[in-house]
């Protein structure tokens, strides 16, 4: 008989295949949208790009397409993260941490083209999911500019407006990015636009 320790990493494992088996699925699905657009990314073309023997490999862990998209933006913005975290936690101060978001946004997206083209096909596509992670996003850069301005760095502003215009231009700019536009020049511009439009010494 199976002790309760032998059960827990028993359980333990099955979590961390099933998780794996997901992430496989989702990177998978972010290709196929890049390489052949939302309307050819059927389950049957992610398993051919998996190396998936069956569909249902799929639908066991989504049961909508809807939820595989989901996880699609999940993934990404999972990839993001921790692509980013080094270079934002290396900047000290409001305005070096604004320019490290700006950059280090710009260089994940001259890094990883392929995800920003599939979160566009689920976009142009009306897929209702990715809400929340642009929310979380946009309050996180209120929270640098109310913190810039607590500090002096930045000038009195509505921060969520500002959040919202930097999380958009940079939106717009990875779409110029992805199709082959220079990301030190994009990024050059955008952080010289937002250092001018907040901080507090306008000179």
């Amino acid at each position: 008989m199976a002790s309760s320790g032998d059960m827990q990493i028993a359980r333990t494992r099955r979590a961390a295949a099933t998780e794996a088996r997901r992430a496989q699925i989702a990177s998978a699905t972010i290709a196929v949208l890049a390489e052949r657009g939302y309307a050819e990314t059927t389950f049957e073309a992610i398993c051919e790009h998996a190396g998936l023997s069956s569909k249902r490999l799929i639908s066991y862990h989504f049961s909508t397409k809807e939820q595989l998209f989901e996880a699609v933006v999940r993934q990404v913005t999972t990839d993001a993260a921790a692509f980013m975290r080094p270079r934002l936690d290396a900047a000290t101060g409001a305005r070096a941490q604004l320019e490290a978001y700006i950059r280090a946004n710009i260089a994940f997206v001259a890094a990883h083209p392929g995800h920003v083209r599939a979160i566009q096909q689920i976009v142009y596509n009306h897929v209702p999911v990715g809400g929340q992670e642009n929310d979380a996003a946009i309050g996180r850069l209120t929270a640098l500019f109310a913190d810039g301005q607590r500090t002096g760095a930045f000038r009195p502003f509505d921060t969520e407006l500002m959040g919202t215009a930097l999380r958009s231009a940079i939106d717009v700019t990875a779409d110029r990015v992805a199709n082959g536009h220079d990301p030190d020049h994009c990024a050059n511009e955008l952080v010289h636009l937002f250092d001018r439009a907040t901080r507090a010494d306008p000179s």
